[in-house]
């Protein structure tokens, strides 16, 4: 090797020597939590190098354009199926649209492979709201069962699954409006089939209003979603060219990712994900993760702070219902009847663990901010949180465009002014970036209320 490629290679540790990650920071209160001033992004959104990893992480768990725009069709076609000519359910369906991850931007990959994903839908009936729930799935159902898909369409407790052959499936939920109520208040229809009659339910939802709540609560952060979106389409191998100073991504292309908070909530759904791999129960539902992050939204601030206020809110409600010695309670902010929280926690245990392990992200996220960490000590922290395979790319693409930085005579800078200048260029080495590329992660397949469907 000669000695030009081995200065370069050396330029590829974010210069920040310091021990390893991390001892156990004291929680903030939630007053000076949401009070605490973190820096808002005035030029490039992306310059710190920890915002930069976490992005690339964020980048390789969600749908990529190709398949964004496979799943919206997928979602239509399953549901004009249900009300094709000859269905049991043919003018009976007033209206479908998305909901939960669909509705607000936020799809993420569901298992390991990073190739699943999960598209929620809602089917609204002309059924009456008081309608016996195992009849209403069954009829579903009925209506799906033929659909052309090479895998399986499967009746669940609430809804109807359509797997397709890749990995993608599509969730159908039922549901009828309730007679009195504002727009979109309903009930879907509880009936897990292995259980009596006596145990289905009706359940209150207004899955479209809460998309309202949250997406105004989250508007389009421009600058960020250039630097986000460009990403994304250069990950799928799309490039995007621009003549400003900071690239925009062309108004034709779609913006898959629009603010700040809804990818933190991205990362706070892998996390979930990964850390609860092993688990067979339910875990904590993506619903309440977004209500809360629609809570604390701050458009603005930094990736990895957005990413520590929400993990550090989440615990912190968790924590306090404990203490009151109650499972945490999280409701829909438009419409209080529709319980997020109606399937998990399912004891006060659960809460305080998922609370533990929140905040041991938040401390580790928060100590590499503060006291700085070398790029192979970050990588290995964020293995264990974010999956061995994911990272391991995030970091290999990392070092490429700090490589292509140094090589063009860019200036690097870390988010304190400095250039990246390693104190230790020999900690990576020969490959030592992309030697644990081979390891997938793991992560549990959920549905946007936590359960397994």
């Amino acid at each position: 090797m000669n000695a030009r490629r081995s200065l370069w290679l050396g330029l590829l540790v974010i210069a920040l020597d310091r021990p390893s990650i991390p001892p156990a920071a004291r929680p903030r209160s939630l007053e000076a939590e949401m009070n605490h001033p973190f820096p808002k992004f005035e030029t490039d959104p992306l310059e710190d190098p920890l915002d930069a990893l976490l992005v690339d992480v964020a980048v390789r768990v969600q749908l990529p354009p190709g398949l964004h725009a496979k799943a919206c069709g997928r979602g239509e076609s399953v549901c004009n199926h249900i009300d094709r000519k000859g269905s049991p359910l043919e003018g009976r369906v007033l209206r479908f649209y998305p909901q939960g991850s669909m509705r607000i931007d936020a799809t993420i990959s569901t298992r390991g492979t990073d190739e699943e994903y999960d598209l929620d839908y809602v089917a609204e009936l002309d059924e009456h709201h008081l309608a016996p729930p195992d009849a209403v799935l069954d009829l579903v159902h009925q209506a799906l069962r033929d659909y052309p898909t090479r895998r399986a369409v499967v009746r669940q407790t609430r809804c109807v699954t359509v797997f397709f052959a890749d990995g993608m499936h599509v969730d159908v939920t039922p549901s009828a409006l309730l007679p009195h109520g504002a727009e979109r208040e309903s009930h879907i229809f509880h009936a897990n089939p292995e259980k009596p009659a006596n145990e289905h339910s009706h359940v209150p939802m207004n899955a479209y209003g809460f998309g309202d709540w949250y997406n105004d609560r989250t508007p389009v952060e421009r600058r960020f979603a250039d630097a986000v979106n460009r990403r994304i389409y250069e990950a799928a191998g799309t490039e995007i060219r621009a003549d400003a100073q900071f690239d925009e991504v062309p108004d034709q292309v779609p913006l898959i990712v629009k603010s700040v908070t809804t990818v933190a909530l991205q990362l706070i759904k892998r996390h979930r994900n990964v850390v609860y791999a092993g688990e067979t129960g339910r875990i904590p539902p993506s619903v309440m993760l977004s209500c809360i992050a629609g809570e604390v939204s701050s458009p603005g601030l930094p990736l990895s702070d957005m990413v520590i206020r929400l993990a550090r809110a989440i615990a912190r409600k968790l924590m306090a219902a404990s203490a009151r010695r109650e499972k945490v309670s999280v409701v829909n902010p438009i419409f209080p009847n529709d319980q997020f929280t109606d399937r998990w926690p399912e004891n006060r245990r659960q809460q305080d663990d998922y609370a533990a392990k929140l905040t041991e992200l938040a401390d580790g996220l928060e100590y590499i901010k503060r006291h700085g960490s070398s790029l192979e000590d970050t990588q290995d922290w964020l293995r264990d949180r974010f999956g061995s395979h994911v990272v391991a790319s995030s970091i290999r693409r990392f070092n490429e465009r700090t490589g292509r930085a140094v090589q063009s005579g860019e200036h690097a800078y870390t988010s304190r002014g400095r250039l990246y200048v390693p104190s230790r260029p020999a900690l990576i080495g020969l490959g030592g970036a992309t030697a644990a590329a081979t390891a997938p992660a793991r992560a549990v397949a959920h549905t946007f209320r936590g359960g397994r469907r």
